[in-house]
């Protein structure tokens, strides 16, 4: 069992509520699209909390700190899709903006709990 327990980590929560949020405003996307970039806005969005908590169970720090790159590199696609979607005029400004937010939120405790385990 690894060292950390993920379910308390408030990165892993906040990534959590971010795939709630993700998967609302994926609602509101035209039908056609559900295969094509909200297929891959999904896959981005689940892989940041999966990754945490990955790492979480992992024996060691640098794994744990491996499986966060990880997360970080999934925030920075979904960010990267999400305006993507923008620029289609399939994500409206208000979700866009609330998003985005999460994102550099999470980011930023990715960066800092990363920093602590060295």
């Amino acid at each position: 069992m690894g060292k950390h327990n993920y379910r308390e980590l408030r990165v892993w929560q906040e990534a959590m509520e971010l795939c709630k949020f993700v998967y609302l405003a994926l609602a509101e996307f035209p039908n056609d699209e559900k295969y094509g970039l909200s297929s891959q806005i999904k896959r981005s969005a689940i892989s940041i909390p999966s990754n945490i908590a990955e790492g979480a169970g992992r024996n060691t720090d640098k794994m744990f700190s491996h499986f966060l790159s990880i997360a970080y590199g999934s925030s920075c696609e979904l960010s990267t899709q999400l305006e993507l979607s923008k620029h289609f005029d399939i994500l409206n400004d208000e979700n866009h903006i609330s998003l985005e937010e999460r994102i550099i939120r999470i980011q930023k405790m990715i960066y800092k709990l990363t920093q602590s385990l060295k």
